[in-house]
């Protein structure tokens, strides 16, 4: 399940919502092979092939995420997404990697990405009088194993903008089926947060407490998730994506007294003309 001039960019800055941020972080397959038949499936890092020359996309993506947070004002956001990747490198959106050497059919990458999160005080009233939770960049690493049944990936993240000090451990399990000008990748997902993050996003300090907001310190859990990307290409060169998913929140999340959801629900759509 992220980002201001035009009315889908205006309202906050700091947040790209989960289903848009899906999109923003999508990799091509970029091979010299894709790039005659403009195979751009995405694969959100786990499923590209390693490029030797480099590539280059540019389009546009909108989407919504419907908060866990009481009474949150969600309303859909849009932005510009570049894409750019070559043997060593791979740019896209607000995320890259550096490709490290594989083993086997194993690859592996340093991952630096801006996740968008949290939120302001006046994003609901029931946040009133909470200090802002910021959206942070996350490193790390991703390990991922390519089969003839399906992908699977291991992310470790941490918090490089000190503003959670979290981490946070994500395994996924994706293919794609093709189908013509159109492909379909499900997903499943399981992200495990530490008690920093579910802390500093979901808890309650004493000064932050009120009468009909109780104080609350949060604990570590895992978040569940199920997802669908659709891919589709029109003519050479063009790709049109959509993407939905919905994740399960940890028991230590839907415990907070800030949250009266238990899954949030994403969705996103973008548009990339491949040079």
């Amino acid at each position: 399940m992220t980002p201001h001039t035009s009315p889908l960019l205006r309202k906050r800055t700091r947040t790209v919502p989960t289903a848009l941020a899906i999109l923003a972080t999508s990799t091509f397959s970029m091979s010299p092979a894709s790039a005659q038949t403009a195979d751009a499936a995405p694969d959100q890092g786990t499923a590209s092939a390693e490029s030797s020359d480099s590539q280059w996309a540019i389009g546009l993506a909108g989407g919504i995420n419907y908060q866990v947070y009481r009474d949150f004002d969600d309303s859909v956001r849009g932005l510009p997404l570049i894409t750019y990747e070559n043997q060593w490198v791979h740019v896209f959106g607000p995320g890259v990697d550096v490709k490290l050497p594989s083993l086997g059919p194993v690859s592996f990458r340093l991952r630096g990405r801006y996740i968008g999160e949290g939120y302001e005080s006046d994003d609901s009233s029931y946040l009133e009088g909470m200090s802002d939770r910021d959206s942070s960049v996350w490193v790390g690493g991703v390990a991922t194993w390519r089969t003839d049944v399906a992908n699977l990936s291991a992310e470790v993240l941490a918090d490089a903008m000190d503003n959670s000090k979290g981490t946070r451990t994500k395994l996924q399990i994706d293919r794609r089926f093709a189908a013509g000008a159109f492909g379909f990748t499900p997903r499943l997902t399981a992200e495990w947060v530490d008690s920093k993050y579910v802390d500093y996003y979901y808890g309650v300090t004493p000064g932050e407490a009120r009468t009909w907001r109780t104080a609350y310190e949060g604990d570590s859990t895992v978040n569940t998730g199920v997802g669908l990307r659709i891919d589709w290409q029109p003519a050479p060169k063009h790709a049109v994506f959509l993407d939905m998913g919905a994740t399960r929140m940890g028991s230590t999340i839907t415990d907070s007294p800030l949250v009266d959801e238990d899954i949030q629900y994403g969705v996103g759509i973008g548009y990339f003309y491949l040079f």
